[in-house]
């Protein structure tokens, strides 16, 4: 049975039932790590949930859409599901990294870091982190194009701080996405849940928690507009 503070609920049924699908006929555990990769990418589109960070896997699922921190519990749960040793990295990354995403007006209610994470899977003995499955496909090369043309090293949910960026299944290597933003560590967790009753944990504020939903709105907006423009 699933608790409150168990986020990445690999034990829900459909957390079960969707990695299942997912591993059908895989052989190795990376053949199947690939699979839940694909579909964390993809099948989950980048955007805002309803809710903040405190989303439970099966509940991403249902949204169908979700940024760093959720898509990296439904990706911890799936892989426990499928048998795959799997948890999260937290720290914080710069916010000019939703540049082109978050409305400009929102940005001076916000702190210059905001929470962020990946995923970290174990084979074969050995940890290693991913963070390329955080864009889908169809946003990240539209997205990269318009930061290209910006002449910006970060923007668009996506950071040329070191140099590259990817969001394809590149097991085991760093700076993806996301990682050249990434200005503090804050290690491992078992479980989002933990994390997000730490005194790590980057809370929002009162007017913060208040713009949330609206700002969703807004960001899922521009999110569908970037996806949809021309390649």
């Amino acid at each position: 049975m699933t608790t409150k503070r168990h986020l990445a609920d690999f034990d829900h049924p459909v957390v079960e039932k969707k990695a299942a699908q997912l591993t059908l006929g895989k052989e190795t555990p990376l053949h199947k790590l690939e699979s839940i990769f694909y579909f964390v990418r993809d099948g989950i589109r980048f955007g805002f949930p309803p809710k903040w960070d405190e989303v439970r896997a099966s509940q991403v699922i249902g949204y169908g859409l979700g940024y760093c921190n959720t898509k990296a519990t439904l990706f911890q749960a799936l892989s426990q599901a499928a048998g795959i040793p799997a948890r999260v990295h937290f720290g914080l990354i710069d916010i000019r990294i939703m540049r082109g995403i978050l409305p400009s007006f929102a940005f001076p209610f916000m702190p210059k870091a905001g929470g962020h994470s990946w995923i970290e899977v174990q084979l074969e003995g050995r940890w290693s982190p991913i963070d390329s499955y955080i864009n889908d496909q169809a946003f990240y090369q539209r997205a990269l194009k318009r930061l290209k043309a910006s002449g910006a090293a970060i923007g668009y949910s996506v950071s040329f701080i070191e140099g590259k960026s990817s969001c394809e299944f590149n097991f085991g290597e760093k700076g993806f996405v996301h990682m050249g933003a990434v200005l503090e560590d804050h290690g491992v967790w078992e479980d989002p849940a933990e994390y997000f009753a730490s005194d790590k944990y980057l809370r929002f504020n009162a007017i913060q928690a208040t713009l949330y939903p609206a700002l969703a709105v807004l960001s899922n907006r521009n999110v569908e507009r970037i996806r949809a423009s021309a390649a």
